[in-house]
């Protein structure tokens, strides 16, 4: 659809690694078709970035996060986006308000802005499921499952680097467990005390990320329900950046879930009437 973008300009912003493209939409000029999200996002013809995210309007907060994948599906959530997205929205759309409160699909996400570090607060996880098993093409294998916004297969591991993160990775997402929509993958590695490694497969972009928000808050709430980890959780992803996750719990309920980390500009830009 040609008329799909109309000269939208955006920014593009890196949450821990986990990169995007953030525009304002509160005028409904961008008409999302799957297509088109996926050229913006693809790194060798568009602008390249894991997903797509939008400011539109709300009715009862600040604003609505709109999110695509790169593949151009749209979805409930992303942790690392909502940070991105929260410093976008005050520094370019709010005139500097810190203390935000967004709607998603997946429900209110409240956000504290202090310059490139920002803390959301994410909705109530849910479907909690310890040691289930999961038969793969090498064998079975324990996992956890959490959905912290978008569903998480969580895998305990060793050592993060031996993991074979794309095959294994595509294989769970796919795996007829989680029909039809599939999952995300998380391998989990103890580095002692309150610190965690986290690897994800995303789902929606088809591979390994260099970090993904609901991916270390699942991981984190995992560490901690069956390995004791104490909170709250530091945790390096694949970037390298270290982001913190923090909650209160009783029994199998969480709540004041945080995620707290660097969101980053990289660079301004402004997508013309061909880019759709």
């Amino acid at each position: 659809m040609k008329d799909s973008i109309m000269q939208l300009t955006f920014m593009k912003m890196s949450g821990a690694g986990n990169d995007f493209v953030v525009a304002d939409n509160r005028s409904g000029q961008f008409r999302a078709d799957p297509s088109a999200v996926a050229r913006i996002c693809d790194r060798r013809f568009g602008v390249g970035a894991d997903g797509l995210l939008l400011v539109e309007p709300s009715k009862t907060a600040d604003f609505f996060m709109r999110y695509y994948n790169a593949d151009g599906s749209e979805a409930e959530m992303c942790g690392n986006g909502a940070r991105c997205i929260a410093r976008f929205y005050s520094d370019r759309c709010g005139n500097g308000k810190r203390d935000l409160r967004f709607e998603t699909r997946a429900g209110l996400i409240g956000a504290v802005v202090d310059g490139d570090r920002v803390r959301v607060t994410l909705s109530a996880p849910r479907d909690l499921r310890l040691r289930q098993t999961l038969q793969l093409s090498s064998g079975p294998r324990e996992y956890q499952f959490i959905n912290t916004g978008v569903p998480h297969a969580v895998f305990f591991t060793d050592d993060a680097d031996r993991e074979m993160v794309q095959n294994v990775g595509a294989e769970v997402r796919h795996h007829q467990d989680f029909a039809p929509r599939g999952t995300n993958v998380d391998w989990v590695q103890s580095l002692g005390g309150r610190s965690i490694r986290v690897r994800t497969y995303e789902r929606g972009v088809e591979g390994e990320t260099l970090a993904c928000g609901t991916g270390v808050v699942a991981s984190a709430i995992v560490a901690h329900v069956v390995r004791g980890t104490a909170l709250p959780v530091v945790v390096t992803v694949q970037s390298g950046r270290v982001l913190e996750v923090d909650f209160q719990r009783t029994g199998e309920e969480f709540r004041d879930v945080t995620l707290t980390g660097l969101a980053e500009y990289s660079f301004e830009g402004v997508l013309p009437d061909s880019a759709g």
